[in-house]
């Protein structure tokens, strides 16, 4: 195993990479593999000696970037992360260990990424301002050329229609090639139907939590003693109570967005020497605390509103700062409401591990149902994504605020940028026991293994508001690594099909071409709808008709002989069935076909999720399912 994951390159598409990271170190790394095409470029702060045997390659590309913008500013025309971003998502995938590793302290013990093997290509195609498309475009075409094996991509903004989205039109050509690619979903969750990088051939990754947490404590003057998160890490309050101040609400007399400390909207006069509770949302986390810093302010607690829901997002603030829920958020408001003189005092716990439940779908994460393609499933998983340490750029501080000086070799990040190469790297693994599977093999053993229950065996619950969880927010479930590695079948998908699919889309020829790449395309197979493509999952739309029927298609990757039984959880006032209840798998890579006819009721609506699944006694191969309704004009 070790040695066939030496020879998987990971490509990650960011902000590029701070090359004397220690998760970079190739101390224990062969040769690099003879396939690999790709170049160390030089730039005016990173000399051609910076890659290694461990990181391979590093690319800059700003064309695009220069052409729109005129400039890159102030910034280095070079492959070195001097935001931090690149580094960290470079180093989760395939960061070798890196012992004693921590925030200030905190989460300390030995770093290493998902596929410590693995060789890192670097292509940084963001700046300061963003990533221009025809950046990342050129990225993916060159990272396709040097020959990576996976691409690793934590960037996208909205979604629209495939010939108009950049990264799946990129990830077509690299689906073709062999090329599995992986991408966060986004960050804009809970909202529905907030799902960027939706394309059936790219890997879209939503967030969860890990069962580690960095506890923090607010002490109010009633006595109260509330629980929160935090990483700061330097000199405390101690445990003299201090005033606290809240200027939401009418009784409100400063600006009006002095509630969620806006830059210039706190008055020092009103401040100084006060603990300020925040409200989140709208500027980033961090600053709001520095907002409070420079006003004089002594500490912040910083309160969930409905969207954030009891979702606790730890940062290494400028000042003692502590977050809290939305409850115990609302719970501070209305004791400063009602108490005539509020006090707090803040304190810090450190590290906890083995937190319950765990793990919990992060309410950043954005979600489906899918607006491009509905009959399409999306997201796909969730891996960790919340309070994630990883490597960083010691030219940036860990709160990438440019009054930060602070330097640290690693940082504690959260979003589905950190969820993404956690998948990037299982693929990657996955690549190395299996050199043969297609990206669509590897996609579909990372999908039909994952979990969907917590480490209290529980259902997966929603950190937005502490409900159960849907296959809108974790798709198939929690990737599981080591079930992925022998999933006993998978559902391929061929070129030619994902073809047949964008033909039956309703596009024009001419939009067709632009999303396969290929000018002399012809739609000569259609699918008569595209969820009939080989989808390891299932997104039922019941319209004109209350019945839909699909044909999947199961290639076994496990031993000759194998015999599979299925079985379907249905919700209220939906009926599966599946022909034939059993597949027979005489030899390794037969494939067998099954129909599932799903049956509505009458006066269905709004929507509703289920499950098929073939299992044995040593595999289980899950889909979910998704219903909607949608209403008959």
């Amino acid at each position: 195993m070790n040695a066939a994951s030496h020879d998987v390159i990971i490509g990650v598409l960011d902000t590029g990479v701070w090359p004397e990271s220690r998760s970079f170190d190739d101390g224990d790394m062969p040769a690099v593999p003879a396939k690999w095409k790709g170049v160390c470029e030089e730039g005016e702060d990173f000399k051609v000696s910076a890659c290694n045997k461990k990181l391979i390659g590093a690319r800059k590309f700003s064309k695009g970037f220069r052409l729109a913008a005129g400039v890159i500013g102030k910034e280095k025309e070079s492959p070195r992360d001097q935001d931090g971003h690149g580094t960290h998502t470079s180093t989760t995938a395939a960061g070798g260990q890196v012992g004693n590793a921590s925030l200030f302290g905190f989460a300390s013990g030995t770093a290493r990424g998902m596929a410590v093997h693995a060789r890192v290509a670097t292509y940084k195609v963001c700046w300061k301002t963003g990533c221009f498309g025809s950046d990342i475009l050129a990225g993916m075409d060159r990272a396709i050329l040097d020959g990576v094996d996976v691409l690793s991509m934590s960037l996208g903004g909205g979604s629209g229609p495939y010939h108009r989205d950049t990264i799946a039109i990129g990830a077509f050509k690299a689906m073709e090639m062999g090329v599995f690619v992986s991408c966060s979903a986004g960050n804009s969750g809970p909202t529905k139907a907030s799902l960027a990088n939706v394309a059936p051939w790219i890997m879209t990754v939503g967030a969860g939590t890990l069962d580690r947490d960095f506890p923090a404590y607010a002490v109010l003057g009633n006595g109260k003693k509330v629980n929160g998160v935090s990483l700061y890490s330097g000199k405390g309050m101690g445990d003299k109570m201090v005033e606290l101040v809240y200027f939401g609400g009418k009784a409100s007399n400063s600006s009006s967005n002095s509630n969620l400390c806006m830059p210039g909207s706190l008055e020092p006069g009103l401040v100084k020497g006060k603990v300020v509770f925040c409200d989140r949302g709208v500027n980033p986390r961090v600053e709001k605390g520095q907002v409070v810093k420079e006003a004089g302010g002594v500490g912040m607690i910083l309160g969930n509103t409905a969207e954030s829901g009891e979702e606790l997002v730890a940062d290494s603030h400028l000042l003692p700062a502590v977050a809290v829920g939305m409850k115990i958020g609302n719970e501070i408001r209305e004791y400063l409401k009602t108490d005539r003189r509020p006090m707090a005092a803040l304190t810090f716990g450190g590290t906890v591990l083995n937190v319950k439940p765990s793990p919990v779908v992060a309410a950043f994460s954005s979600r489906g149902p899918n607006m491009v393609t509905p009959q399409i499933l999306k997201p796909d998983v969730i891996g960790p994504g919340v309070n994630i340490l990883a490597g960083w750029s010691e030219g940036v501080g860990p709160t990438g605020l440019e009054i930060d000086t602070r330097k640290t070799q690693f940082n504690i990040m959260s979003g589905t940028s950190m969820s993404c190469p956690h998948i990037s790297g299982l693929a990657a693994l996955i690549k190395a026991a299996h050199p043969t599977w297609s990206p669509s093999a590897i996609k579909s053993a990372l999908m039909t293994t994952a979990y969907t229950v917590d480490n209290t065996k529980s259902p997966l619950r929603d950190a937005a508001g502490g409900q159960l969880s849907t296959p809108w927010a974790h798709g198939a479930g929690h990737v599981d690594p080591h079930k992925a590695i022998s999933p006993g079948l998978v559902y391929d998908i061929t070129a030619e099909e994902y073809l047949a699919f964008v033909c039956s889309l309703g596009y024009d020829i001419k939009q067709v071409q632009a999303v396969v790449n290929r000018a002399n395309v012809t739609c000569s197979k259609r699918l008569g709808d595209p969820g009939r493509l080989n989808y390891p999952s299932f997104s039922v739309l019941f319209g004109k008709s209350r019945v839909v029927r699909y044909t999947r298609q199961l290639t076994n990757v496990g031993p000759a002989g194998s015999v599979y039984d299925v079985t379907a959880e249905a919700p209220k006032g939906v009926q599966i069935s599946v022909k034939p209840k059993q597949l027979v798998f005489k030899n390794v890579g037969d494939k067998m076909r099954y129909t599932v006819t799903f049956v509505s009721e009458k006066g269905g609506s709004g929507d509703a999720f289920g499950s098929i699944t073939w299992k044995n006694a040593v595999n289980q191969v899950r889909s979910p399912v998704a219903f909607g309704w949608s209403r008959l004009i």
